[in-house]
């Protein structure tokens, strides 16, 4: 299926934590269209991710608007939403979300098993999808034979199973070194070319966000500004991979703040309040052994 057009009008999403309140989207709009490459950029806390899992139907808006092609995604029920998120978005996310027991193949044929497709279809896509990302001698590999850069373009292909539309990625490259990432990136490039597959990438990346149509800049929840591609050459300050890495790092601590802060509020059960704080303690060890090995101190 062929991208689809996103349309989001003075959006705002506050966070409430007991008597605090934090604003992390403050009436803000934007237009992608379909088919469209685009990245989103700005400093940590500014927005970018609140924004996507909005769009991609995993939070919800305090108000104002999201529709993604006919569908008006601020307005759907949780089981909608459910049903939106397997057949109209795909989702890539900062931490790889495959299943570590299964093999390449099974983690893209997952997605379409919920979805009742039947065996014979299920085969024939995941061969497609791997041979797209350019894995078709590592189906049967578990996530952990797998390089970082090829589990993400496994990701990718998973994130495809259903043939959405819509394909959203939060720091696809964020944990990857300088040769995986340009890999990454040069896949999903592929994937908006030749599938016309509509793509909203957030990044800290400027060297990421120059390979898209258009750069958005996010502050304090809403869009400052547009940029071409040349342009944010110039207004952006290349982000060295130590500084990459610390900004995950301080991302990492923030989602757990906000995990504990879940919990205490009954949002989350154990299981996955466990699960969840346990995955992301796992990711900040990773990040931190990169930056001892590189004679930095975490």
């Amino acid at each position: 299926m062929n991208g689809l057009d996103v349309n989001v009008r003075d959006l705002v999403k506050v966070h409430k934590t007991g008597k605090i309140e934090v604003q992390a989207l403050r009436g803000l709009s934007m237009d992608v269209k379909a088919g469209e490459l685009i990245a989103i950029i700005g400093p940590s806390g500014s927005g970018k991710t609140t924004l996507l899992n909005i769009i991609g139907g995993l939070d919800t808006a305090t108000a104002g608007s999201v529709q993604v092609g006919d569908t008006r995604v601020t307005s759907m029920s949780i089981t909608q939403l459910v049903d939106y998120r397997r057949k109209i978005v795909g989702h890539i996310f900062q931490t790889l979300n495959l299943i570590p027991t299964l093999t390449a193949k099974e983690n893209i044929e997952f997605s379409m098993i919920a979805s009742g497709v039947s065996r014979a279809k299920r085969k024939a896509r995941v061969t497609e999808l791997l041979e797209t990302v350019g894995l078709a001698d590592r189906a049967n590999h578990k996530p952990e034979e797998l390089s970082g850069g090829e589990q993400q373009r496994i990701a990718i292909a998973a994130a495809l199973a259903n043939d959405a539309p819509v394909l959203l990625a939060d720091e696809p490259t964020g944990e990857l070194d300088t040769a995986n990432a340009r890999i990454v990136v040069e896949y999903l490039v592929k994937v908006n070319r030749e599938l016309g597959k509509t793509i909203i990438m957030v990044t800290h990346d400027p060297s990421v966000a120059r390979v898209t149509h258009r750069i958005l800049r996010i502050e304090d929840g809403v869009i400052k500004m547009a940029l071409t591609p040349s342009e944010v050459i110039v207004e952006e300050k290349a982000v060295s991979y130590t500084d990459q890495l610390r900004a995950r790092i301080g991302e990492i601590n923030a989602q757990l703040q906000r995990l504990d802060e879940d919990f205490r509020a009954g949002k989350i059960n154990g299981d996955e309040y466990t699960e969840k704080r346990l995955k992301l303690k796992q990711t900040m060890g990773s990040l931190r052994e990169e930056l001892s090995r590189m004679g930095v101190v975490p």
